[in-house]
């Protein structure tokens, strides 16, 4: 009979696990297949299952065997890792630090502004039993229902993993190092208790539950569910390999919790503001966005930071702010920000801030607190309007991956006064996106369409092949609101190393605040 499959945090078959099963009339021996089948003779009913495999987590399962109804068993590898839960605090507030490692660890918080600034230490972890400092993972598709690490074993009077939201918001690290070396980072958003600045910025942090593949699906594998099977190689079981041009699902993916680790928001020991961002997934996340932040702070620009979701919640109140700057990629918003930033920019003269790129490309809709529904990219049928309405451009796929810098088109507009660029000046030599080196309009990119407010002043052009640059735009509404926006994914990755873009961003951020 077919018990079940194994696999383990990413849906991948793990052969040659070793099972014992337990029923009321004996115990069997059993060991996956190449696919991650477990095959044995058992009676149907309750049975316990131990499973273990080298490099990864020993653990027990209670389950009920039934003919075709297989099990989906996962395990967990002998991997560091972490995140905060929940993953947005306001000062004073308590949240968890959840870390998984095979052997003791040593654990800190940093703020990440202008320079990584030590906050305080939690001290090496280790307990009495064997690897107890190892999380179980549950069963089934934990992508839709959350991770829930520190469940067993934690909770006790003297066995906290609680801190307190430090009192200056910002861009939080948790980093952890094993004895042997290895290390992890992991964020944390701060917000304040109230009101300190007269800017708010947020995170894309709707982006990073999207984008994280953590538990084998994300919106871009596996958007409709797991599948029965685990994965063997993705290039021939994933559908986003076999079906490149199919989506599927039709309207909404499954579900998406927040309640999960996000390896590839992930920054290297010792980072700094101006390092590169290696590989391809990190620049849109939050070591993208710390760049953003510190250049901020090295400009002496005061700045209250906000996840999406209180944005969402209407506990971000926009009026208490003079500007709200967005960063490098809200791709994922719901109907009511949507809405709540737009009565702001045209109804009450709110100045917003664009400095990303692909901007409101996918909704989502909220489950609950901790879960989102993630709407087919590039519909727009719950907000019923282009992203060009609110914020001059939009998303569109040409020049994707592509980087240039970009060309003064109106060098008269007050963006530009004092900044030392003419028309025709180029500007936008810099990044930090390794990805997607050339300059500042890269990666994602946003462009006029016939959406565009017709007052829109089209103040530069990125110079990307075949005119697919993004369009650095600003516009005024009748409220006295402003609007600025640069269209690219790439340009807070160039802001502390580039001249050009330094200045452009500088003089927007000191008009707006005036």
């Amino acid at each position: 009979m077919l018990i079940g499959h194994v696999s383990d945090e990413s849906y991948q078959a793990l052969p040659d696990v070793i099972l014992e099963i337990e029923t009321t009339v004996g115990s069997v021996a059993a060991r996956s297949r190449a696919s991650g089948a477990i095959y044995a003779e058992v009676p149907p009913g309750p049975a316990r299952v131990t499973l273990s495999k080298p490099g990864y987590g020993a653990k027990r399962v209670d389950i009920v065997v039934a003919e075709g109804q297989p099990f989906a068993f996962r395990l967990l590898s002998d991997r560091l890792l972490g995140y905060a839960w929940p993953k947005w605090a306001r000062g004073g507030e308590s949240a968890e630090y959840r870390v998984h490692s095979p052997e003791p660890y040593k654990l800190g918080l940093w703020r990440y502004g202008e320079h990584r600034e030590f906050v305080r230490s939690f001290g090496w972890h280790d307990e009495h039993g064997p690897r107890t400092t190892i999380q179980i993972t549950p069963d089934g598709d934990y992508t839709q229902t959350g991770i829930h690490w520190n469940r067993q074993g934690y909770g006790l009077r003297w066995h906290q993993q609680r801190v307190e939201a430090p009192s200056r918001s910002g861009l939080y690290f948790f980093e952890a190092k094993t004895a042997s070396g290895d290390f992890f980072s992991f964020p944390w958003i701060v917000e304040p208790e109230s009101p300190q600045a007269d800017i708010a910025v947020l995170t894309s942090n709707l982006t990073w539950t999207a984008v994280n593949n953590f538990g084998g699906r994300s919106n871009y594998v596996n958007q409709a569910g797991l599948p029965e099977q685990p994965t063997v190689n993705a290039r021939q079981d994933l559908w986003r390999f076999t079906q490149p041009d199919t989506w599927p699902y039709q309207e909404t993916a499954a579900p998406l919790s927040f309640d999960r680790p996000e390896p590839f928001n992930f920054v290297p020991e010792g980072a700094a503001l101006t390092d590169p961002i290696e590989g391809r997934r990190a620049q849109p996340l939050a070591p993208g966005e710390w760049r953003l932040l510190g250049w901020l702070e090295r400009q002496g620009f005061r700045y209250d930071l906000y996840s999406e979701t209180s944005l969402h919640f209407g506990t971000l109140d926009l009026d208490q702010y003079r500007v709200l700057i967005l960063n490098n990629h809200p791709e994922y918003w719901s109907k009511e920000m949507y809405d709540r930033v737009k009565r702001w920019v045209f109804e009450r003269g709110g100045r917003l801030m664009y400095l990303g790129g692909c901007a409101f490309y996918a909704e989502i809709e909220f489950v609950d607190d901790d879960t989102v529904l993630c709407r087919r990219e590039g519909r727009r049928d719950l907000r019923q309007e282009s992203a060009a309405k609110l914020l001059g451009i939009e998303y569109t796929h040409v020049g994707y991956k592509t980087a240039a810098p970009y060309r003064v088109l109106d060098d008269r507009h007050w963006v530009f006064a004092d900044v030392g660029l003419k028309r025709g000046d180029r500007f936008g030599f810099e990044s930090l996106h390794e990805h997607c080196p050339g300059g500042a309009s890269g990666h994602e990119l946003d462009k006029l369409s016939a959406d565009s407010p017709e007052h829109l002043h089209h103040l530069a052009k990125g110079e990307n092949p075949d005119d697919t640059g993004a369009d650095l735009v600003c516009f005024e509404t009748p409220s006295g609101g402003v609007v600025f926006a640069v269209g690219s994914l790439c340009w807070p990755l160039s802001l502390p190393v580039d001249a050009g873009t330094s200045k452009v961003t500088a003089n927007v951020v000191e008009r707006l605040l005036r």
